[in-house]
């Protein structure tokens, strides 16, 4: 290339790049989100302002097989797996932007052994005596090169929104975490309250069956009528009953935390066959304020990062209104013999802009420019929800969990009245001062409220668990069992 044509060439291109620092599209800003200063629901419950963390939430409950389901969770679930493919295709996806950014360089070789034809205009019009050949041979090499100037930030804005989606994918993983614990812990919760639930019924049944039994004796002894014998065995039957329903949604719990463990249903069925108590919870739960839960919850700032990708795609369709404008660039090496293929002689090459501009399109890309802001504008829709949605949350898990514990109260003292009412009732039926239907009133009365509180323990620990859930707890750092499935990850990568 001569000199004096190389520097056409390069101010050319310097001049374009001059243009490059302007971006078309509009420049994300992150929207502002109102805030209460205080929750509304009074920390009626034990729950304190206190920002501690809550990485770990779930050691609070002080339960050895809960934090070891939860490690093997995070380890083995499948949606958290696929929750991370999704990050590292979003990288992969961000270094595609990236790329085209770049110049691209082809590199080709060829070799072609041709004939042409005898009976073309230009041949045959030629003396025969010339003896041109007809055959020969063509050797090439070279390397194609093309850069696409991102003059108008079509490309850049195709970058900034891949990367926000990257970061989007992140803290939806984090987001599926946060699920995956509050569900392990909920089914692990249940699991252990219908155990309780049907210890209770168990219990009962065998009072009951006392109760029969010696209703039929006097019953055998002419000393009460039939249809207490009846009555008492119509609650027994009833009290067996309820049996086979907690049995069900025993095994439905231990299923569904063996399906969290990505493993088979029945695979935690020895382990969680053994009876434990439910758990109980901490005495005090660190809530935060309001204007701390947008940075926790990682669905919120999923939302936020949605919305930046979707403001950096209507930069990306506005950049076709304008022009396209390219470098490229040949060189190589051609020749019809392969002894002079390298000489000096063979050399070609080719270098200069190119500019293309789509001037009808029936409306394409104003239509898909349309399409872009009606998308930013869900996106917007979406954090703003989100943002409510986690507000709303959280005030739920407050009056949840402070007016179960209430109800508990109330019922534990329901229990001790029906024990005492039971007591006194078996006193007074056996020295005939009072009817078997008060017996039976009173043995109905006791195992209702004992089914009752130990719901109520149950649910009072799964409103604990869905109020770490609501604040977002459990991503920010990872058990020693996520590192080691990260690790396992990278092994199959490398592999």
């Amino acid at each position: 290339m001569k000199i004096r044509d190389f520097k056409k060439v390069s101010s050319l291109v310097l001049g374009v790049l001059a243009l490059t620092g302007c971006a078309v599209g509009p420049n994300y800003h992150q929207p502002e989100i109102s805030m209460p200063k205080q929750w509304s629901e009074p920390m009626a419950g034990g729950e304190t302002n206190s920002t501690t963390s809550i990485a770990g939430w779930w050691k609070n409950f002080n339960d050895p097989e809960l934090d070891s389901l939860v490690d093997r969770a995070v380890q083995s679930n499948l949606d958290f797996h696929i929750a991370q493919a999704r990050v590292r295709e979003a990288r992969a996806e961000y270094g595609i932007a990236v790329g085209n950014l770049w110049p691209t360089v082809d590199a080709s070789g060829s070799y072609t052994r041709q004939r042409y034809s005898q009976n073309q205009p230009l041949i045959a019009n030629l003396p025969s005596s010339l003896n041109i050949p007809l055959n020969d041979n063509v050797y090439q090499t070279g390397f194609d090169a093309s850069w696409e100037l991102d003059v108008f930030g079509g490309k850049r804005r195709a970058a900034e929104s891949a990367k926000a989606q990257v970061a989007a994918a992140q803290f939806g993983e984090r987001d599926v975490l946060v699920s995956l614990l509050g569900d392990v812990a909920v089914n692990y919760v249940q699991a252990r309250g219908y155990q309780r639930q049907i210890e209770i019924a168990n219990e009962n049944i065998k009072a009951q069956e006392q109760s029969l039994a010696i209703t039929q004796k006097r019953f055998d002894h002419g000393l009460v009528s039939n249809l207490d014998v009846q009555q008492a065995a119509t609650l027994l039957a009833t009290t067996r009953a309820t049996v086979p329903t907690l049995e069900t949604s025993l095994q439905a719990s231990i299923h569904r935390l063996g399906v969290l463990l990505g493993q088979p249903p029945e695979a935690l069925q020895t382990e969680l066959s053994t009876v434990a108590p439910i758990p109980t919870v901490p005495p005090q739960v660190p809530v935060g304020l309001p204007s701390e839960l947008l940075l926790r919850r990682p669905d919120v700032a999923q939302a936020e990062r949605q919305l930046a990708a979707a403001t950096a795609n209507i930069g990306v369709a506005k950049a076709d209104l304008f022009p396209k404008f390219y470098l490229t660039g040949v060189i190589g090496l051609n020749s019809v013999t392969a002894s002079d293929w390298f000489d000096a002689g063979s050399r070609f090459w080719q270098v200069g802009p190119t500019v293309q501009w789509n001037i009808f399109d029936a409306g394409r890309i104003r239509a898909n420019i349309k399409v872009q802001n009606a998308r930013q504008e869900e996106a917007l829709g979406n954090y703003e929800e989100t943002s409510l949605r986690a507000f709303e949350d959280v005030e739920n898990a407050l009056v949840a969990y402070a007016n179960e514990q209430v109800r508990r109260r109330s019922l534990e003292d329901a229990a001790k009245s029906s024990e005492e009412s039971l007591s006194l009732a078996n006193k007074l039926y056996a020295n005939g001062l009072t009817d078997f239907i008060n017996v039976l009133d009173a043995e109905r009365s006791l195992y209702e409220a004992e089914n009752a509180l130990a719901n109520s323990d149950m649910t009072v620990s799964a409103d604990v668990v869905a109020l770490y859930k609501s604040l977002g707890g459990g991503w920010e750092t990872q058990s020693v069992a996520a590192a080691a499935a990260n690790q396992t990850v990278a092994k199959r990568e490398r592999l």
